[in-house]
């Protein structure tokens, strides 16, 4: 008799990503897989061309940290989908759960809990985000890409520290494919600028800002983010996306700097690659200051240069960050090289979920 798994995590890519590398090892094996996430998030678009995933959407509320009236209406659909959620837990009678984070994975945590389901979470940055502290007391087991992270949960038995979970999604890359497809020319500097899959408002103006200078020296990969891309704004040496799937391999080939948000996800993708990195992390306002510590940890190393949300407004700090990390590329490629990073690939982390569930059924 087969096994089964929900997986779910939603709202952005970066808590979409690693289920979609875990997927397709567990039908390989021969577990049938349910996805829960949102009616109309991105990990919808993205669960829709995996044929062999049964897809349910649940209502999901966020809890922000400050004040909104939209808050009184997310607290009514939180029951809503804690009910949604337990129903299909009940129904479909899986062997274990996998959370990857954000708000719609909460309500599936508890619905494991509350149908005897084992579940295990997965916290990429140093400090769990606000849905996975609300998981924790629910989960049987807490996979952490930092260290530090043990330092926020009180029951350290769940902790189980395995590095960041890198994929082999990057191998494969031509910086020829990437420059035919944006119509560069391969022998001038490529920057690759990456928002995160929701875009980040800032930093497409702060390259949309200063595009004429940018392209006097560099030629520019932009990955705005969904509904963010600028109408006729592409040209000679400018290539716009909203979002890249399969092309992301010949980007990252292709990139001589990346810009990008400091989600640890993309970070430590990054970092195995060997890529020179200006980091612009969330700013507090808008995060719990998670990617501030993230950039940081990377910055202390050498692997980076930080600029704040608020200093791309500077045109003349901006650009000049660029230039010192281009100008000395090599040294922080050196500095990655020395890296010494505790890492589990896909296939390490499906065979510890499939042991997991393997061990705890036998209890």
């Amino acid at each position: 008799m087969s096994k089964k798994i929900i997986f779910t995590g939603g709202g952005s890519a970066g808590h979409v990503t690693l289920n979609l590398a875990l997927i397709p090892l567990f039908l390989e094996q021969g577990w049938e897989v349910v996805y829960i996430g949102s009616y109309n998030g991105i990990e919808k678009d993205l669960i829709s061309k995996l044929p062999d995933v049964k897809y349910y959407g649940i209502a999901t509320g966020k809890l922000r940290r400050y004040f909104s009236w939209q808050n009184f209406v997310d607290m009514i659909k939180i029951p809503l989908g804690i009910l949604q959620a337990t129903w299909i837990v009940f129904k479909q009678k899986p062997d274990i759960i996998f959370s990857k984070g954000g708000f719609v994975s909460f309500p599936v945590v508890l619905a494991g809990k509350i149908n005897g389901c084992p579940v295990v979470m997965h916290e990429s940055d140093v400090t769990p985000g606000l849905a996975n502290k609300m998981s924790l007391p629910f989960v049987s087991k807490f996979f952490t890409t930092f260290a530090d992270t043990v330092k926020y949960v009180k029951d350290k038995n769940k902790v189980l520290h395995i590095g960041p979970v890198l994929s082999d999604r990057f191998k494969g890359g031509s910086k020829e494919r990437a420059c035919v497809l944006c119509g560069f020319n391969a022998e001038k500097p490529i920057i690759m600028v990456i928002g995160g899959s929701l875009g980040a408002k800032s930093l497409n103006q702060a390259i949309r800002d200063n595009l004429p200078t940018l392209l006097k020296d560099y030629q520019i990969i932009h990955i705005c983010g969904k509904g963010q891309m600028e109408e006729g704004a592409d040209c000679l040496g400018y290539k716009q996306f909203e979002y890249v799937d399969e092309e992301l391999k010949d980007f990252m080939k292709a990139a001589d700097v990346v810009i990008s948000r400091a989600g640890s996800n993309s970070i430590f993708e990054l970092l195995s690659l060997h890529k020179p990195m200006i980091l612009v992390p969330l700013p507090t306002g808008s995060s719990r200051g998670e990617q501030m510590l993230n950039a940081r940890s990377f910055e202390a190393k050498g692997y980076c240069e930080i600029v704040s949300d608020e200093e791309l407004a500077d045109a003349d700090k901006f650009l000049s960050t660029l230039k010192k990390v281009y100008d000395n590329h090599n040294e922080y490629t050196k500095n990655m090289q020395k890296s010494k990073i505790v890492a589990t690939d896909n296939k390490e982390l499906a065979k510890t979920i499939m042991s997991f569930c393997k061990n705890n059924n036998k209890k």
